[in-house]
């Protein structure tokens, strides 16, 4: 159970507006980001037959509405049945849809990571449900084992954003006896799993097959402008007819089914493979060059994790950097202050970073 735990669960909720909007890295409407190590998309080229597609999509006619080759494609590539495939508009679209299917189906609690990704909090209190975080796995089990518990729908990230860590395959089954005992809705957000760069998939097939599972690859292949995703719907799952009748007509445009189908290529799954390569690499120099700085840096299996910068006032310094160009993901939001998730980035911006953090001090 080593999900971190750096600060107090709810230090960050207590001082924040029940209706804020989620903080995300990427583009903050200021002058163009040159370096950004802020965002958790591959900072490579998406791999050729992925743009090729998008640059053949037929935009004069609308998608397939029942999206039919498309779920048999990712049905066919995931080993399971095209009618547990549900495309969604990437992932934040997929949480908003599932919690309200979740709200109307009588679910009145949610459970969320904290740290973790700031539109599972959102969605929940849009529509009125209570949110209570948790900071590890022992909790999570810990809070779903009480007497008083309620079903709750519980969102789970793995590999986790914003720590980059990933919980092992023990705790994944106790999870699941648990959540079938207390009638627990499981959400589980495999963004980021496409960029494992180290270790496996530790979620048994068995768990997969009782959670909502939700995938976006756009961050892997660097397009996080193309909106488009799935959900692999749980075998036997009530909500499952709730989730299909609150999609929005058409919710993939002529891209994002594009890039879906890309992704199921062999010839994708090996520039995919190659970019994680080099992202290994680049990791172990990166890494090594923050430590030259004096920074603490949590253990990741992925692309990005947190770092602390052994520096007083950091937003300043943050701002700083920002006004050079060069964005660092300030992780206050996340409960963290005082800390940075920072992503993988080639070379020239790693030492872009090291020659601006140790001139503007």
């Amino acid at each position: 159970m080593d999900l971190l735990t750096l600060s107090p669960p709810g230090s960050a909720e207590a001082a924040s507006s029940a209706f804020a909007a989620p903080v995300h890295g990427g583009p903050d409407g200021g002058p163009p980001v040159r370096f950004d190590f802020s965002t958790n998309a591959c900072p490579l080229e998406a791999p050729q037959p992925v743009r090729r597609a998008l640059g053949t999509a037929d935009r004069g006619r609308y998608p397939d509405p029942d999206y039919g080759a498309l779920r048999e494609r990712l049905g066919a590539w995931m080993d399971v049945a095209p009618s547990r495939v549900l495309p969604t508009a990437g992932s934040s679209e997929a949480i908003r849809r599932l919690t309200l299917a979740a709200r109307l189906q009588g679910i009145e609690q949610v459970l969320v990571p904290q740290p973790g990704y700031g539109d599972y909090r959102a969605a929940a209190q849009a529509l009125g449900l209570a949110v209570s975080p948790y900071a590890d796995g022992v909790e999570l089990l810990e809070r779903l084992s009480t007497p008083q518990a309620r079903p709750a729908l519980v969102w789970l990230c793995e590999p986790c954003n914003p720590t980059g860590e990933s919980l092992g395959t023990a705790f994944w089954g106790e999870l699941l006896a648990v959540a079938l005992a207390r009638g627990a809705l499981l959400a589980l957000d495999r963004a980021y799993e496409p960029l494992r760069l180290e270790g496996r998939d530790p979620i048994p097939r068995e768990f997969a097959d009782r959670a909502w599972q939700l995938w976006s690859p756009n961050k892997t292949l660097g397009l996080t402008g193309v909106r488009a995703g799935w959900v692999v719907v749980p075998l036997h799952d009530a909500l499952d007819g709730r989730m299909q009748a609150l999609a929005p007509s058409w919710v993939l445009s002529a891209e994002g089914v594009a890039l879906l189908e890309a992704w199921t290529l062999p010839a994708t799954q090996h520039g995919v493979n190659a970019a994680c390569q080099r992202l290994r690499a680049w990791k172990r120099q990166q890494r090594a060059a923050l430590q030259s700085l004096g920074w603490t840096q949590r253990p990741s299996v992925t692309p990005f994790w947190l770092a602390r910068p052994d520096v007083a006032r950091l937003p300043q310094r943050l701002a700083a950097l920002r006004a050079q160009g060069i964005k660092l993901r300030d992780a206050t939001s996340f409960g963290l202050p005082g800390w940075v998730r920072v992503s993988v980035q080639p070379p020239p911006a790693q030492e872009a970073l090291l020659h601006a953090w140790r001139t503007s001090g």
